[in-house]
């Protein structure tokens, strides 16, 4: 008996003390919202707030793009139609039709450019590449490719581009790792000064491998050092056309490297040039 009642007896402080506890959760003797109530609702409606906010943020990001990409894919379109249409009504000498014709492939080529970006920034929205995507890749090798590549426009213009490091490895989508290589380094000779230089640098920086694409051009100003990650967004805007591009570089390179759980970072001066830095986790070893 004497266990049976102790028994008996926890079994009820148990209840009472349970009993009190929900109750202390509820509402007040006096009919009143409790503190836990209250506390509650007010991180409810914090949260309601912020998807709200989140919410008409994307919406606007959304509109802004829309408009942006109908702007960006009308201006080479309505040059290629003038274009064709002058050459079809016959209204331009033998001699002019070539040119007219290199001004039309000029468009269709931007026109290319820019459909390109816009889907692989589509692709780097849904998140990482695929498993089967992941390799180890060689960042410096990738770095060699770019300036090979870029060589021509460089020239022209009398841009000096280096490349110094070692080869270091990430692991990643090789097509996504080369679109961060490519963009950065296409930047540096876009918006550099005619004699600038450009110098690329793949180097281990503590437990990541850095990028590093530094050149002598145009600069940022301060208060727009974080906009130029944002799609379609100029900082020389009065000659976009001359310069080229889509202004979606940098925007890809963010999204590129986020992928990839790596940082960027941007250091900049108005006039004097800018330096962006790209930090990867290092690709693991093969063990044989």
């Amino acid at each position: 008996m004497g266990k049976k009642g102790r028994g008996l007896l926890l079994l009820g402080s148990g209840f009472l003390l349970g009993a009190v506890w929900v109750r202390g959760r509820g509402r007040a003797p006096d009919g009143r919202p409790s503190t836990a109530e209250r506390l509650g609702e007010l991180r409810i409606q914090r949260e309601k707030e912020r998807l709200r906010r989140a919410y008409e943020h994307q919406d606007r990001v959304r509109r802004d793009f829309t408009a942006n990409v109908s702007h960006e894919l009308k201006t080479p379109l309505t040059s290629i139609s003038g274009y064709a249409e002058i050459i079809r009504e016959g209204l331009v000498k033998s001699e002019d039709v070539g040119p007219f014709a290199g001004k039309i492939y000029e468009e269709a080529q931007r026109l290319i450019t820019l459909v390109e970006d816009i889907l692989n920034l589509s692709r780097l929205d849904e998140g990482a590449p695929p498993r089967e995507e992941m390799v180890r890749v060689d960042l410096y090798r990738l770095c060699e490719e770019a300036i090979a590549a870029l060589s021509e426009p460089a020239r022209q213009r009398g841009i000096h581009m280096t490349l110094s490091g070692q080869s270091q490895f990430v692991e990643g989508s090789e097509k996504i790792l080369r679109e961060i290589v490519y963009n950065l380094c296409d930047n540096a000779v876009k918006y550099n000064k005619d004699q600038g230089k450009v110098e690329v640098t793949v180097t281990q920086e503590g437990k990541r491998v850095a990028l590093y694409v530094e050149d002598t051009g145009i600069g940022i100003a301060p208060e727009e050092t974080e906009r130029v990650f944002e799609r379609f967004y100029r900082v020389d805007k009065s000659h976009s056309k001359e310069i080229g591009g889509t202004g979606l570089g940098l925007s890809i390179v963010k999204h590129a490297a986020a992928c990839h759980n790596a940082k960027v970072l941007l250091d900049s001066q108005l006039g004097k040039g800018t330096c962006v830095g790209v930090f990867f986790h290092p690709a693991r070893e093969v063990r044989p």
